[in-house]
């Protein structure tokens, strides 16, 4: 089943959209749910429990910060940094929250209990609210999963058999979105047009997309106007400013020279912003959010189509990316937790590989090759973050991985699109990769960098 561009790119905030974004809207969710039910007002207490990746590194990402905001009701699409932080001081404050916005409770981050070694049925982010009336009598129980990119599904979704709609636009695998783009004559960017056409008039998509690619861009100049420490024990230092104010310096005329450099930057930037807890776009996730507004930095400032029309480049490529994306939410996971970074930072760089090729004149099928290239030599790439915190070694993956998502590109459209290894094989191997994949090497912060640099040791 084809899923729309406007769900694997959407607004939130940081650090992550798994542990961040998706259990604030799990919590927002079950507010919304009590009030259908009629039982808003008869709420007395709430119980939070969170399972698996959550719990194990759910300090590290905020998820507790975040669950209690959107039991008060925000979303991560709408909610205010400042707003955010003054919520969460008045929290920690009075050890109470306003469920819903206007009814406290009692409630604080540390009542809220943590299962690290219980991983439930369906996915390893997994979480369960309970609400309660006078007496402590359960009034409503939900489980919900977090699975990546800020989705949720609660454990009776996770069951339900999705049929994929009648549409002669919509394709689950590669090699159906290519029969499509033979049949019909167009590129890949067009395929996923006429998929959104069919419930968005085209302003509407073309709109929503420079939105979104306005929000990739106000988060790098966020990005690269701050410095200092970026939150957690690692005290990780900011770079993208100092490494803004030299490159500018050194490249006044943005000559193709310096191409990579600024690439390295965007991605820096905006992962920098999003490990502070910022505004971001979840690109399928945060934590590799930076992979696509780098390389779409490099198709706007430095091919051809790019400089002529980057209004028109940044709708294409957004489109082509997500085709992709679509592909790996469907086939395989986009999910750190389920099947470790190359469900992140690997659809990602894959997916931005699609979108530069179109941009640079690929035909369909060399922009299948270059998203397979990238995600080949992404496979079997850990999650591993220092202190459950998405800055080390997340920050400086994004930069490497639209690197290579650049060189995809570049060596597909050196070819025929003729190859041997399909983007459909790579995307099985790479959730058959993820399934095999030890659990510590899957976002608990149990293996890998997590154990083997000390935390006191670090430096940046």
């Amino acid at each position: 089943m084809t899923i729309s561009v406007f769900d694997l790119f959407s607004v939130g905030v940081g650090p992550s959209s798994s542990h961040t974004v998706g259990p604030m809207r799990a919590a927002a969710r079950f507010v919304s749910d009590l009030h259908t039910l009629g039982a808003f007002e008869d709420v007395t207490g709430v119980r939070v429990d969170l399972y698996g990746s959550l719990a194990a590194t759910g300090a590290g990402h905020g998820t507790m910060s975040a669950v209690l905001l959107g039991l008060e009701g925000y979303r991560p699409e709408t909610i205010e940094t400042e707003e955010m932080e003054q919520r969460l001081e008045a929290m920690r404050t009075t050890r109470r929250i306003a469920l819903g916005g206007s009814h406290h409770i009692a409630l604080a981050e540390d009542e809220i209990v943590l299962h690290p070694l219980t991983i439930l049925p369906f996915h390893p982010n997994g979480m369960t609210v309970t609400a309660y009336a006078a007496g402590n009598v359960e009034i409503h129980r939900e489980t919900y999963f977090s699975i990546g990119g800020g989705f949720v599904v609660t454990e009776a979704e996770s069951t339900e058999h999705r049929p994929t709609p009648a549409s002669g636009s919509s394709f689950g695998s590669a090699k159906e979105l290519l029969d499509i783009c033979a049949r019909h004559g167009c590129r890949v960017s067009q395929v996923m047009l006429e998929f959104e056409s069919e419930t968005r008039a085209a302003a509407e998509i073309r709109d929503r997309l420079l939105h979104i690619r306005d929000v990739m861009v106000e988060c790098e100049r966020r990005g690269i106007s701050r410095d200092g420490l970026l939150p957690g024990a690692l005290r990780v230092r900011r770079r993208a400013r100092d490494w803004y104010l030299r490159l500018d310096q050194e490249d006044p005329h943005r000559d193709p020279a310096f191409a990579e450099d600024w690439v390295n930057l965007v991605a820096l930037a905006v992962n920098e912003e999003n490990a502070s807890g910022g505004r971001i776009v979840t690109a399928p996730t945060n934590g590799a959010a930076g992979i696509i507004p780098a390389v779409l930095h490099y198709a706007v400032h430095y091919t051809p189509a790019g400089r002529a029309d980057p209004d028109e480049t940044a709708v294409r490529f957004l489109l082509a990316a997500g085709a992709v994306g679509s592909l790996y939410k469907e086939r395989a996971s986009i999910s750190g937790a389920e099947v470790g970074c190359q469900g992140e930072v690997g659809s990602a760089a894959s997916m931005a590989a699609a979108g530069l090729a179109e941009i640079l004149g690929g035909t369909p099928e060399q922009v299948e090759n270059a998203a397979e290239i990238a995600m080949e030599h992404s496979l079997g790439l850990t999650c591993d973050p220092i202190e459950g915190l998405v800055q080390i070694p997340c920050i400086e993956r994004n930069a490497i991985s639209a690197g290579k998502a650049i060189n995809a590109a570049r060596m597909a459209l050196r070819g025929d699109g003729t190859h041997r290894v399909s983007l459909d094989q790579v995307i099985e191997t790479m959730r058959s990769t993820g399934a095999d994949m030890l659990s510590k090497y899957k976002e608990t912060s149990t293996g890998g960098l997590a154990v083997n640099v000390p935390v006191s040791y670090v430096e940046c």
